[in-house]
């Protein structure tokens, strides 16, 4: 099972998140540094609020050495969806 990779800031994290999802903040200056120590080999879904961050993550991670699946879930309506994940507010 993929885990839920959120790349959205934490202001729009507070509005509502998925269950169970973790938290890289795309805009931070340390995004590369903290989303490295990830496990690399594990399958990821990654969502923001338009899926324009996410896609630069996911093109990101695998320059990293991310080996596992990465994919572009857009939004997190789309990735709620794709995942069944529940959206906590």
């Amino acid at each position: 099972m993929a885990l839920i990779l959120d790349v959205r800031t934490p202001a729009e994290v507070a509005e509502g998140h998925l269950e169970g999802a973790l938290f890289v903040d795309f805009m931070a200056d340390d995004f590369r540094d903290k989303v490295v120590e990830l496990d690399k080999t594990a399958d990821y879904i990654v969502h923001c609020r338009s899926g324009n961050r996410s896609g630069q993550a996911v093109v990101i991670m695998a320059e990293l050495g991310f080996t596992g699946e990465l994919i572009n879930g857009g939004t997190l309506d789309e990735a709620a969806e794709t995942t069944g994940a529940a959206i906590v507010k």
